[in-house]
């Protein structure tokens, strides 16, 4: 079983039929007889080469629109047999079963149906039956059969082929039955998704997904950690799909930070303005608007222009050469953005070690989706926050009413607060960011490090006053005691957005009266953890 197997006889059945004619040409120069269906049989018959159709194999033509054409002993018989077992070779005699070392076969494009909206109709016809059905069965027999799911295996058979004067080695039969495996998991977990949501299933009662990989990665968070970047064919704007145009390889960090940031700018729509993002550690340092992207960078910059070293830079427009100029002045590992000029491109071409992505777009902060955590024992699914808030939707529950430049910050801070690691406080002035507290276990802790935070780049910027006096603060769940409101208070805030809901709201509001600050509840919170 694990010795050299020839190759002699291949059966190619394939949608993506990129390279197939080399391919098979390379195939026959070495001898090797071909079978074939459909589509396959004839674009090599029409390219001038021999092929055998499957039909003539098994005595049946193909029939219900394809639906049936491979389902049969001679073609499993010839992929399953052992070739070392008496009785298979036996019943593969009696029968009339020829062996088949080779299966090249690629799915039908259930995926990329889905992808471009088709309807249930159709999407069930690009289900594809036979060809798992094939591709397990070959797997199974590695011992003595190859089986190529992806075009880019190929060159990698060939390059095995010469290597072994025509033979496969089960080193590498192994390898592509794994791929193979991999391969009708994803496809099934593919349409088993799409059912879920097709019939309105949230929660089925099993749920299966699947990646491809990416890059390789040289560690994961820290270096004794192992780590790969996969992609699961989601057509949404951002990391996953992004054009890097220099620099070095993303980092696992890299990745997790960028699509941070990335998701976090996008919430802010650019026909309203530009918008910059900068992330350390998934966490926002500074997010603001601004009348040109240069005038937004500063301002998201000047939120904490310590932490914002070594960070990754978001912007919701195209990168212009003015604002490139302002973002080298400092190391900045990622940009990350929808396009990019021909300036800002030669600007970053003399830092080599700054990335610069760019995507075509944005995604849609209200698009539905799914995200994933491990857990000993299992995992969490839940569905993306993509909650928003409407002007109309807040509740005034304090004496002093907020005026609109304080209902414009509240609401711009509310949408910061969604991407801030929990329990989350956002200081927001004239859209931007004035200070932020994140990841703390006490609400009260995130309101004093946001305070702080305003402190320290007022002495640095040489303000009179930290900025956070005259602000608008979101907090991304409700306060169980006054000690909260007092303490923003403290700070100079003078508008508060939070969700609502605690048993100790009437005395918040109580304290929040007292202290001359406007109060408005969203019903709706933003934990992020």
């Amino acid at each position: 079983m694990s010795h050299p197997v020839a190759l002699k006889r291949a059966l190619i059945s394939v949608s993506d039929k990129t390279g197939l004619i080399e391919f098979a040409r390379k195939l026959a120069a070495r001898g090797v007889e071909i079978l074939s269906t459909g589509g396959s049989a004839k674009a090599m018959r029409e390219a001038g080469l021999t092929v055998k159709d499957v039909a003539d194999v098994t005595g049946f033509p193909e029939m219900m629109d394809g639906r049936v054409k491979t389902l049969h002993p001679a073609v499993h018989g010839g992929l399953l047999a052992l070739r070392d077992n008496d009785e298979h070779l036996a019943a593969m005699q009696a029968h009339g079963i020829g062996p088949i070392d080779l299966l090249v076969v690629n799915l039908y494009p259930f995926e990329e149906t889905v992808a471009k909206g088709a309807d249930y109709a159709d999407c069930i016809e690009n289900i594809d039956i036979g060809g798992p059905a094939m591709i397990r069965a070959a797997a199974k027999n590695h011992g003595f059969v190859s089986v190529i799911v992806d075009v880019q295996d190929y060159d990698a058979l060939l390059a095995e082929l010469d290597a072994n004067d025509d033979h496969t080695t089960m080193g590498f039969r192994q390898r592509q039955a794994q791929i193979a495996y991999a391969r009708t998991a994803a496809y099934d977990a593919a349409v088993s998704t799409w059912m879920a949501g097709a019939i309105g299933e949230e929660t089925p009662r099993r749920r299966a997904f699947a990646g491809t990989l990416a890059q390789g990665l040289r560690y994961g968070e820290n270096p004794h950690q192992q780590a790969a970047f996969y992609v699961t064919g989601d057509t949404r704007p951002g990391v996953a799909s992004a054009r890097q145009w220099q620099g070095k390889e993303l980092s696992y960090n890299n990745i997790n930070d960028t699509d941070a940031a990335f998701e976090l700018v996008a919430e802010f729509d650019p026909a309203n303005g530009p918008a910059c993002a900068i992330i350390k550690h998934a966490n926002p340092c500074g997010v603001a608007q601004g009348a040109t992207a240069i005038e937004a960078y500063k301002r998201a910059f000047d939120c904490d222009t310590t932490s914002a070293f070594g960070g990754i830079v978001a912007l919701n427009q195209p990168l212009d050469g003015a604002t490139a100029e302002e973002i080298v002045k400092i190391f900045t590992e990622v940009v990350i953005a929808p396009d990019a000029d021909e300036d800002a491109k030669r600007i970053f071409a003399a830092k080599k070690n700054l990335r610069l992505l760019t995507t075509g777009g944005l995604p849609d902060p209200t698009a539905a989706g799914m995200t994933f955590r491990q857990v000993a024992g299992g995992f969490l699914a839940q569905g993306r926050d993509n909650g928003h808030v409407s002007r109309d939707a807040l509740k005034i529950v304090t004496e002093r009413q907020p005026s609109e430049q304080e209902l414009n910050d509240l609401l711009f801070a509310w949408t910061v607060a969604k991407h801030v690691k929990s329990n989350a406080i956002v200081y927001a002035r004239d859209g931007a960011t004035v200070g932020i507290g994140a990841g703390q276990m006490s609400r009260v802790d995130s309101t004093r490090i946001g305070r702080r935070k305003s402190e320290d780049m007022a002495e640095a910027l040489g303000l009179a006053q930290p900025l956070t006096i005259g602000s608008a603060v979101a907090s991304d769940a409700f306060f169980p005691f006054a000690d909260g409101i007092e303490a923003l208070a403290e700070a100079g805030a003078k508008a508060v957005i939070q969700p609502g809901g605690s048993m100790r709201d009437d005395e918040v509001i109580a304290a929040a009266n007292r202290l001359g600050l406007a109060m408005v509840f969203t019903g709706q919170r933003h934990f992020r953890h």
